[in-house]
């Protein structure tokens, strides 16, 4: 038994998307039995562009039901099925992702018609759906929309089962899609990772810790770390059974996270902003010698985006006078940034420049009186200087809001 979907996304970010349309058809293998096709409300932006490729308004999903609503029918017609999709990936981790939400596992084999139609109709000009239905005669009117994409795929199916007279392929790309290989061991543990700043997890199967690391894009880096083809990670690649993350927000929290945690690992800093005169140079930081530049940076890129940041500030034309704004030395009070999550804040205690603890808040109340900082700070002891680093770099960009300490 099959199920043959196809999903329509708002166009969020990787692993932020949402379903604003869904198409399902249950099929035996002969005739549909089953079916389940609506739009859904998102509760979030449909991006312009999805507008134009879907024709699918904000107006048009305003009324549909929610995900959380249509949750139920989706289980009830795919229960015990394969769900099958072109480039179905895409569908399964849409649906994965949409139930987690709601605190639910969902899991399913899954067949992809993509590759079965490479290994079929090997003659084929183009793969795309819209262009191998058109090659085949196959009926597609509504390109881009869930029930017509699903109906073609369901026919794409229906003609590659009659090509494939004996069923090996079906069967041998059933197996593949579901074997326990190792692409398929990364594929499991990645799946669900969002596309953010985080804090990765790699650990066994009984919990025990393998690796630790903060990463600009979690899904990325948690691929990449799975993929070294060096025999440092053989082990961690061989053991990993799970991945759990940290949101963080920024790069500073996580500093803060894992040193606490005792997992800092000090980071790279290798370029420079230097004050040449009145002039502002950037150079690579000799570590030989008590070479104290402005700012410091883990890329020339980084390093040039600031500069230019700050050449379009008539403020720091003069670099004394940056170099004055970002002495934090005598700083005393509670700073206050961006959080790991959306109305959440992060402060830090300040006392003569020195960051003595931090803490997590939603209300300025929280932070008002000292009784209430005690209760939420986190004592933090001899901080590394790339978090006095991050905190000079926050206060460049605006991002910081500095309070005095509560009395009493």
């Amino acid at each position: 038994m099959y199920s043959l979907v196809d999903i329509e996304g708002n166009g969020g970010g990787y692993g932020q998307e949402c379903i604003i349309e869904i198409a399902l058809f249950r099929f035996d293998g002969h005739k549909i039995t089953n079916q389940f096709i609506s739009l859904v409300n998102p509760e979030e932006p449909i991006t312009p562009y999805v507008q134009r490729l879907t024709g699918i308004t904000p107006g048009m999903v305003k009324q549909a039901p929610k995900f959380y609503e249509i949750a139920k029918f989706i289980m009830e017609i795919t229960h015990g099925t394969t769900l099958v999709g072109h480039n179905v990936e895409y569908d399964y981790r849409m649906l994965r992702q949409s139930f987690k939400r709601l605190g639910f596992e969902y899991q399913i084999p899954v067949l992809d018609t993509l590759p079965l139609a490479k290994k079929l109709i090997p003659e084929a000009e183009s793969y795309s759906l819209g262009n191998l239905v058109k090659s085949l005669r196959i009926p597609h009117v509504k390109v881009h929309r869930a029930e017509d994409d699903a109906r073609a795929t369901l026919e794409l199916f229906r003609f590659l089962m009659r090509k494939d007279k004996s069923s090996e392929i079906i069967q041998r790309q059933y197996a593949k899609s579901n074997a326990k290989s190792y692409p398929n061991k990364v594929k499991e543990l990645t799946q669900d990772l969002p596309s953010e700043i985080g804090i990765l997890y790699f650990q066994k199967e009984n919990g025990q810790l393998l690796h630790t690391c903060y990463a600009e894009n979690m899904n990325r880096v948690a691929k990449k770390v799975l993929s070294y083809e060096s025999k440092k990670w053989t082990t961690l690649q061989k053991e990993c059974a799970q991945i759990n993350y940290e949101k963080v927000g920024s790069t500073l929290v996580a500093q803060l996270i894992l040193h606490t945690k005792g997992m800092y690992k000090p980071e790279r800093l290798p370029f420079g902003l230097y004050q040449v005169e009145d002039s502002y140079v950037l150079r690579r930081v000799n570590l030989q010698k008590n070479d104290l530049p402005i700012l410091r940076f883990v890329s020339l890129s980084q390093a040039r985006k600031v500069l230019n940041f700050i050449g379009s500030l008539p403020d720091w034309k003069n670099p004394s006078d940056l170099k004055q704004f970002l002495d934090i030395k005598s700083q005393t009070g509670i700073w206050s940034l961006a959080g790991r999550t959306l109305g959440e804040k992060v402060f830090l205690i300040l006392q003569k420049g020195k960051v003595k603890a931090y803490g997590f808040y939603e209300l300025y109340s929280q932070i008002s009186s000292k009784r209430s900082v005690d209760q939420l700070k986190i004592p933090i002891q001899n901080p590394e200087p790339e978090i006095e680093n991050d905190l000079r770099l926050s206060l460049l960009r605006g991002a910081v809001e500095i309070f005095p300490l509560p009395e009493g």
